[in-house]
């Protein structure tokens, strides 16, 4: 079984194809699970003042849930369609994700960081606010709001782990071992938690040249026993399960058997297989 659980459509504003599109591309390259999570709207910034293109609108919502799951009944007997939300985590707004969360049947949602306060620290638009500041402790904050992320309860899968290195900011190599501490304690969050974890393998277009997470964290993640499942972030169809491969076979490496699969918010371990 092949499956691909992070994609993102033309509503979210920053990508490109019909969700029907995805569905599509999903059957003609053998995909078993297509996971449908688009990015939720923005809450605590006005969108008409913020930077545009970030996320879909409010009112779009309920048509992307409802879209999502007429596919997952046309395509019914080709593709197993998931319906899901990459939800931000915003410390702060905890009640109004948590509304979103609860008010459709998702079949898993993707608890991400993506914001530090008004600043989305995943967004090319906005490197400039690493000017001036202590790496090292944009990554505690980072980090910080990864363990309350894990914790509040509201998600399935924990998100690109590590996406702060993104744009390969990172602390000098003598604070190796520090940054070391903060993501062990973001991955026992997620143990304690319960939830699974995705290994994102966009990074590896991106900056950093690297999955989300790092094979180091990926490693602690499987002695911890966290489960995962994969996920390409694609934003466009043609990109569709990109270095999926890669990172099927860097879990099988690291010693993972099994993958995460949802319907319903209920969690089904199926087996890792190579192609």
């Amino acid at each position: 079984m092949l499956i691909d659980y992070h994609t993102h459509h033309v509503r979210c504003g920053h990508a490109v194809g019909e969700l029907e599109e995805y569905v599509q591309r999903g059957i003609e390259i053998g995909l078993s699970h297509i996971g449908l999570s688009d990015h939720m709207p923005l809450l605590h910034v006005n969108p008409a003042e913020y930077y545009p293109e970030m996320a879909m609108a409010m009112e779009e919502l309920p048509r992307y849930v409802e879209e999502c799951f007429l596919l997952k009944e046309k395509y019914r007997g080709q593709i197993e369609v998931r319906v899901g939300l990459e939800g931000d985590y915003i410390e702060g707004w905890e009640t109004e994700i948590e509304r979103i969360v609860r008010a459709y049947p998702w079949d898993y949602v993707i608890g991400s960081v993506h914001f530090l306060g008004e600043w989305d620290i995943s967004d090319f638009r906005q490197t400039h606010n690493w000017e001036g500041k202590d790496i090292l402790s944009v990554y505690r904050q980072y980090y910080d709001a990864v363990q309350k992320a894990a914790r509040t309860g509201f998600y399935d899968i924990m998100g690109h782990l590590d996406v702060i290195k993104r744009f390969d900011y990172k602390p000098a190599p003598e604070l190796a071992g520090e940054v070391i501490q903060l993501e062990n304690a973001a991955l026992e969050a997620v143990r304690e938690s319960g939830v699974a974890m995705e290994l994102n393998a966009s990074g590896l277009a991106k900056a950093c040249a690297e999955m989300f997470p790092s094979r180091r964290m990926l490693q602690r993640a499987y002695e911890l026993g966290i489960p995962l499942t994969v996920g390409s972030d694609a934003h466009d169809p043609k990109k569709l399960s990109e270095n999926l491969d890669q990172a099927r076979r860097t879990l099988y490496e690291v010693g993972f058997r099994e993958l995460a699969t949802f319907e319903g918010r209920r969690r089904t371990m199926i087996p890792l297989e190579l192609e």
